[in-house]
């Protein structure tokens, strides 16, 4: 049964000066032991090495993107908007909380590492035998299975769904603000006060006043740079790379009957493909780190010397291409083998373009991905059609290509490795 608390709940927010929560079913989530798991996820995964202020959790940003979505919902129903239901306030609001509970260690690095897929994990949590899952089902019966139908966007409302998990919902609102000011940078500011006033729910879609155009230009923007300044910054992505390696490694290990010094459940279900829920959130990143920490003294010197790399922030160094011929990869592994270094473990090729992430597109139909005016005759237009900035920015695949390795063991070798190998990797900046 929904039911509001005796007196308001409110958590003090850096983004959004007050967190209010009025909901006892809102208020009994955040108190579970799942949700509570979230302060020891951060947000932003390893960006901590590259901007050492990036410790934030996915609890805080969790709970920013409730109150965004709180206000939008408020604002919807203060102006009586046909296109709103006051019976969807609660779910929507659940999903909101609960979009990011999901989430594993060091975020998307460890979805890379063992391909899973954090919604799964979310809607699972919602659904399986979970303290989640049973504030939900006091709600009324059946209604986890709602709020997992938002995650999973098979919701039949499709307002709900952009709200949560549209082009311009409040998941990417929050963090973008909530990452720009933790990792010190002004590229993620945006006006959001004045685009919670142009947003409108109307013919199935959550839709923008045309005359909010400028701040949802200003708002993609952000979005555009934070991308390509932070996200995809190279020196985070190297440290990803550690901790894909080392898993990669310890997987390697565990299947082939290797036995650890130090080893702890449920590292054996998450190896073998077999978690359950209560497994998963047993996961955080102490748990990780204690792991790391402790196989710095594995006898595999491999593992050893990986986890040691990643928990002193020995990372790769990178060099950067505009672009990746095939003829440098097979030249690189041609050498590294030579030289004795391992491909599999010692060489990484990335392309930040081929990453989950992505910057607004354009499209001759609008598709849900698509942010739509409301012009002043009612009709609705795809932005990028109004935009000339957003135009500009649409279907880019703007990046560069990288290439990893440990600069270490590179100098060791590096009288034995070609001229074009040297030069490629630009090994003389290295030499003192």
């Amino acid at each position: 049964m929904h039911s509001l608390l005796s007196e308001e709940k409110v958590f003090k927010d850096p983004i959004h000066n007050y967190v209010h929560v009025q909901d006892q079913a809102i208020w009994d989530l955040i108190n579970t032991k799942e949700f509570q798991r979230l302060r020891r996820i951060r947000q932003l995964g390893t960006s901590y090495f590259t901007f050492h202020g990036a410790e934030h959790s996915r609890f805080s940003h969790s709970l920013g993107v409730y109150e965004i979505t709180r206000r939008i919902v408020s604002q919807f129903e203060r102006q009586n908007y046909e296109d709103w239901s006051k019976e969807e306030r609660l779910v929507t609001l659940c999903a909101a909380l609960l979009h990011d509970v999901g989430h594993g260690p060091f975020s998307h690095s460890i979805e890379e590492a063992f391909d899973v897929h954090h919604e799964d994990w979310t809607c699972r949590i919602l659904l399986e035998n979970t303290e989640v899952h049973q504030v939900l089902e006091q709600v009324e019966k059946g209604f986890s299975k709602r709020v997992a139908s938002i995650i999973c966007k098979t919701y039949p409302n499709p307002i709900v769904v952009d709200l949560v998990t549209g082009p311009l919902d409040a998941d990417r609102m929050d963090y973008l603000l909530r990452d720009a000011y933790y990792t010190g940078v002004h590229y993620g500011t945006f006006d959001l006060d004045r685009i919670l006033r142009v947003l409108r729910p109307y013919k199935g879609r959550v839709v923008v006043k045309e005359s909010g155009m400028h701040a949802v230009e200003h708002y993609l923007m952000s979005r555009y740079q934070m991308y390509w300044q932070v996200y995809f910054h190279p020196v985070t992505r190297s440290s990803e790379l550690m901790l894909r390696l080392i898993f990669q490694r310890a997987t390697e290990l565990y299947r082939s009957g290797y036995r650890f010094k130090y080893f702890l459940p449920p590292l054996n279900s998450l190896f073998e493909g077999t978690l359950n829920a209560q497994q998963y959130v047993q996961l955080d990143e102490a748990f990780v780190q204690t792991m790391f920490t402790q196989w710095m003294s594995e006898e595999d010197e491999r593992l050893a010397e990986l986890s040691q790399r990643f928990m002193e922030r020995k990372l790769y160094k990178y060099v950067e291409l505009d672009e990746m011929k095939e003829s440098y990869k097979t030249l690189l592994r041609e050498q590294w083998e030579r030289v004795g270094l391992d491909p599999a473990y010692d060489l990484w090729f990335d392309y930040p373009t081929d990453m989950p992430y992505d910057v607004y597109r354009s499209g001759e139909v609008p598709s849900q991905q698509h942010i739509l005016l409301l012009d002043r005759q009612y009709e609705l237009v795809e932005l990028s059609k109004r935009s000339d900035i957003v135009h500009s920015i649409s279907g880019l695949r703007r990046g560069k290509a990288y290439i990893y390795y440990p600069v270490d063991k590179l100098m060791r070798v590096r009288d034995r490795l070609s001229e074009e190998a040297r030069q490629l990797l630009r090994l003389d900046r290295h030499v003192k």
